[in-house]
């Protein structure tokens, strides 16, 4: 019993410290976009996070692993029905793979997106242009290679990401906060 119990006091330890690690990653990147995504959110969804919606500093190391799996999902799907065109969605697929690109502070070439879109270049890049005309990302040219360009999500990007995380997890982030008041030290 006493093995468990210190078990859950490090589980809650750990969840803390993840928690405080994504909020300085979501500070830096606030730093590094020059706007804060929090301010963005609150202007996109006409409320504050007291209204009951998110800002960056409510940031959940969940919503990462969400982010992951859903790629990963989409990647197995076309693999069990063992067809591309079945399944498509190349806008979503770009943006999962930018903000877990942002969460885990790695550069994304365009050439990756397109990859990582799973369609034709040339549909990928169509993608992409409707992407940056909707705000919803940017392009950055490599300062050491004038060949290659690098996409990133845009502030407001990465705020209706960090949105539709945390209303797509809300049940899970609420189930882990009360493992963290059960583990809580007395």
């Amino acid at each position: 019993m006493e093995n468990t119990d210190q078990l859950m006091r490090n589980r809650a330890k750990a969840i803390r410290l993840i928690g405080i690690a994504n909020e300085l990653l979501a500070m830096a990147r606030e730093l590094e976009i020059g706007e804060s995504p929090s301010a963005i959110l609150d202007s996109l969804a006409g409320g504050t996070a007291e209204g009951g919606k998110v800002t960056a500093s409510q940031d959940h190391p969940i919503w990462v692993e969400l982010a992951r799996q859903n790629y990963d999902d989409r990647r197995r799907r076309t693999k069990i029905f063992r067809s591309e065109e079945l399944f498509g969605e190349p806008a979503w697929d770009i943006l999962l793979d930018l903000f877990i690109a942002a969460k885990e502070r790695r550069r994304v070439s365009v050439t990756s997106a397109c990859i990582g879109s799973a369609v034709p270049s040339t549909t990928a890049l169509r993608w992409i242009a409707i992407l940056e005309k909707q705000g919803l990302l940017v392009r950055e040219a490599d300062p050491g290679d004038a060949r290659r360009v690098y996409v990133k999500l845009s502030a407001r990007g990465y705020a209706a990401m960090l949105e539709y995380f945390a209303s797509a997890s809300r049940s899970i982030v609420r189930l882990d906060d009360s493992a963290k008041e059960i583990a809580a030290p007395r």
